[in-house]
Parts: C-alpha cells; sequence; structure tokens
C-alpha cells in the first residue's frame, strides 16, 4: 500500500502564545512557522509525491503552499477528518491556565477516557484521523499505483494517535509520541502491517540542548511549539 508523510503544520501564533488553538480561526503560522513551511520543498525535493492532503485550518495549508508553490500541478485534497482536535470550551485558553483543571490529568494519564467538554472525546479524535488515513492509502494506491508516497499536513495530537496507531500502541500511551512543528514522521503501510520509518524528523537537533528552565514532564496538548 501507500507510504504516508505526516507533516505536523509549522510553528503557529498559538504555539508561541502558549494557547491551546483548536479549530479556532485565524491561527496562522509565524515568523519562524514561515521559515519552515519555505523549507519544505528542500526537504521533499527527492520525493516523488503523488498527492497533499491537509486539513483544512489555516495553519496547515499556509504550511503546504510553498510545497505546492514548487510543484505546480500536484493535487491538494482537504479533509476535515484530520483537522485539529475539537476542544470546545478548551479552545483558545493559555495551556498554563488549562493545566490547573482535573481534566488535564486525565488527558496526559489516561486520554482514553478524556473528553473536552463542548467537544469530542480523543477517542474519537483518533478513530476518525485513522479512518481517514486508511481511505487516503486506498485511494491513493488505486490512483497511483501501490508505492506511491503521498503526504498529509495535520496537526500534533492527530499525528500523534496516527503513530500509535500504526504502532498498535493503546491509545493511553501516546502522550509518549513527540513531533515538533513541521516535522516529518513517515508510516509505510502494506498488507500485513505499518512500520514506522520517520518519526518527528526535523534535520535539527536544537531541541536537545539545555533548556533554561527544565522540559516539561507532562506531554503539552496541541504538540507544543518545538525547539527554542
Amino acid at each position: 500500500m501507500a507510504t504516508l508523510i505526516l507533516v505536523r503544520h509549522g510553528r503557529s501564533t498559538a504555539n508561541t502564545a502558549g494557547v491551546l488553538a483548536g479549530w479556532t480561526p485565524g491561527v496562522a503560522l509565524d515568523e519562524r512557522g514561515n521559515a519552515q513551511a519555505a523549507a519544505l520543498p528542500a526537504r521533499l525535493a527527492g520525493v516523488p509525491l503523488a498527492a497533499v492532503v491537509t486539513s483544512p485550518l489555516q495553519r496547515c495549508r499556509e504550511t503546504v503552499q510553498p510545497l505546492l508553490d514548487a510543484r505546480p500541478g500536484l493535487p491538494l485534497h482537504p479533509e476535515d477528518l484530520i483537522g485539529e482536535c475539537h476542544y470546545g470550551d478548551w479552545s483558545g485558553r493559555k495551556l498554563a491556565e488549562l493545566s490547573a483543571e482535573p481534566l488535564m490529568e486525565v488527558v496526559q494519564q489516561h486520554p482514553s477516557n478524556a473528553a473536552f467538554p463542548g467537544g469530542e472525546s480523543m477517542r474519537a479524535m483518533q478513530a476518525r484521523a485513522v479512518e481517514a488515513v486508511r481511505d487516503w492509502n486506498e485511494r491513493i494506491e488505486t490512483e497511483h499505483g501501490p508505492d506511491a508516497v503521498y503526504a498529509m499536513c495535520s496537526h500534533g495530537d492527530i499525528i500523534k494517535s496516527v503513530v500509535a496507531d500504526a504502532l498498535g500502541m493503546h491509545l493511553d500511551l501516546f502522550q509518549r509520541i513527540s513531533v515538533e512543528p513541521c516535522s516529518l514522521t513517515v508510516i509505510r503501510y502494506t498488507r500485513l502491517r505499518p512500520y514506522l520509518v520517520r518519526l518527528g524528523d526535523t534535520g535539527d537537533l536544537a531541541s536537545l540542548m539545555p533548556r533554561e528552565q527544565p522540559a516539561e514532564e507532562q506531554a503539552e496538548v496541541g504538540g507544543g511549539a518545538g525547539a527554542p
């Protein structure tokens, strides 16, 4: 079956503001995010992409635009099912403020039992994302053959949940996975099993450098802002 390149959107204004964006309109890439997006065509230059599938949200569309500009005629397909988690009443709120909510402990330790007030459950988020990937795998293979490669631009929690499914991990373990802004995660799907080929590859080791403040022990809901 097809090989999938999952692209997390570049760093956004919500990432740098420490805000949980969700489906809040008008969340764009920040200056660094635009630079990350501009570098994407060169990073994928040797890859014969059959298509690009993207979340409809602005920060994802802005991330793939330089790639589309570099490859005129490359098909683009918006896909609502890989849009950000519907965080409901949490959308637009500061992550520092949300850390005090009792639900945050459930999100961190038992996400399969977490449902956002006025939004969706994390189980539902994973189910729709995995369904979309499976459907697009079949579509891409039918149209372009079993060796086709395509890109899908989405969001941190969505990508982590798809990776967990590919690894056969329970959703309760998915907070152990980290994908930085504009990182590339590659999954090769076969008839018998998926293979995780790359995870959160940015080509940059800056996130491993010592920081002025210790790294958070909790996983950042939405995916975090990446290396400073």
